[in-house]
């Protein structure tokens, strides 16, 4: 085992090698369910835990609640209980969840019993093989360090499952409105946890965007005098506001070289502008007699979606940066914004006007398919993909108020994230950090 250190006195060991490999797909259409079910923690053989074990548990559930591919066992369809003689074989019996209709068994023990500061080690079986693919034990634990426990023993998990825990791993940026021209930029994780607001000026912020390196949130914003680019950086907690020729900044993104792509004013039509690392103006990304707006990009930094004019209403476009060919993406619809990349160049995610209202599309790059994702009630607007490709955060008034919501690539019911009320719009992934 090898020791990776944490924040908050926590430390993680790794286990060796998993003993079997499982993986889920769920990235082609029709993706794989796996049922999995929870062991009861454990302090000893037949001895559940009451205390940070049991909270621990909830806040496993919670987190793998919402994962549309993973099905939790109902504890009381399993045969005998889920509390066990053991977490690892011979000492489990793996037949008893077996008949429950699980895939994967998920045991959590705590040697030294689970309150004060303790150890927790959590393993994950294959039950018809009966062989574990995946553990880790987490060391000095206390109440606190719970959630964190939680967060990345489900990104680990997830990985094993799937090849990419990025959801547990990221954090959405995200605009909470609060007045007439109020509005700032808030940070929240995909299952609601860490709320907090990281801008508070006159004006209103929009299109928040991060950096790759996870330092800096970039976004537009917009006060009585002026248009500004907004740029948040972590390591101070300070909000810097570049103003430029124009007075228009609209829908700031990343590179992966840590550069900002942003459209400007150069002249009758906002232009794409390329800025350096101090946020002046390097090149110009796309430019022609329309509006262009609205960059995004892939991880690798070889495309670039973007929303331009250049056919009479908006429609979506895909620039080649190596040999500046630009491909129409959205060929439906008269109305189609907001693009966003996947980060892995295959996919782009927008939303278009309806007769219903704005639901979100996406276009598979490869197959040439488009699929209508969401469906209502509301508008959907401003789509994200997460690092993974897979999930994607968008702002919808399904509820009534505006607020995020998390889907995937192939739709399916939309899970709202909690945001601690008010109206939330702009979600952003950042990069996953391990």
């Amino acid at each position: 085992m090898k020791k990776l250190l944490l924040p908050a006195a926590l430390c993680l060991f790794f286990s060796a090698a998993a003993d079997a490999a499982m993986r889920v797909d769920i990235y082609n259409p029709g993706q794989n369910i796996v049922n999995l079910a929870l062991a009861a923690p454990i302090t000893g053989p037949q001895n559940a835990a009451a205390g940070m074990g049991r909270d621990l548990q909830q806040l496993v559930e919670q987190n793998l609640g919402f994962l549309p591919f993973v099905r939790l066992t109902n504890p009381k369809t399993v045969l005998g209980g889920t509390v066990l003689a053991g977490y690892e074989p011979p000492n489990l019996d793996f037949r008893r969840f077996q008949l429950a209709g699980a895939d994967v068994l998920v045991t959590c023990y705590w040697p030294n019993g689970d309150s004060g500061t303790k150890d927790v080690q959590l393993r994950a079986f294959e039950t018809n093989a009966g062989s574990r693919f995946f553990a880790k034990e987490y060391l000095r634990v206390s109440s606190r360090d719970l959630p964190e426990v939680a967060d990345r023993f489900c990104a680990d998990l997830l990985e094993a499952l799937t090849g990419s825990g990025a959801f547990f791993r990221s954090t959405l940026a995200f605009v909470k409105k609060t007045g007439i021209l109020r509005a700032d930029v808030w940070l929240v994780k995909p299952t609601g946890r860490d709320l907090r607001q990281i801008t508070n000026m006159p004006g209103e912020a929009l299109s928040p965007a991060w950096s790759p390196d996870g330092r800096f949130v970039v976004f537009s914003h917009i006060d009585q005098r002026s248009h500004a680019l907004g740029v948040w950086d972590s390591s101070s907690k300070k909000v810097q506001r570049i103003r430029f020729p124009g007075n228009v900044v609209i829908g700031p993104a990343f590179m992966p070289d840590n550069k900002v792509a942003v459209a400007l004013s150069n002249g009758k039509y906002p232009v794409i502008f390329l800025l350096n690392h101090v946020f002046q103006k390097e090149r110009i990304l796309e430019q022609g007699d329309s509006i262009n707006v609205s960059p995004t990009f892939d991880r690798a930094g070889a495309k670039m979606a973007f929303t331009s004019s250049r056919l009479g209403g908006p429609q979506i476009f895909l620039k080649d940066l190596g040999t500046g060919v630009v491909t129409r993406v959205s060929k439906n619809g008269t109305y189609n914004t907001e693009a966003n990349l996947s980060p892995d160049g295959t996919l782009v995610v927008y939303s278009r006007m309806t007769d219903y209202g704005h639901r979100i599309f996406v276009q598979d790059m490869v197959t040439g398919m488009e699929r209508q994702i969401t469906y209502g009630p509301g508008s959907d607007e401003q789509p994200s993909f997460c690092a993974d490709s897979y999930f994607i955060a968008f702002a919808s008034t399904r509820g009534g108020g505006r607020g995020i919501y998390l889907t995937t690539r192939h739709g399916g019911e939309p899970k709202q994230v909690p945001t601690g009320g008010g109206q939330a719009s702009f979600p952003r992934w950042s990069a996953p950090v391990k």
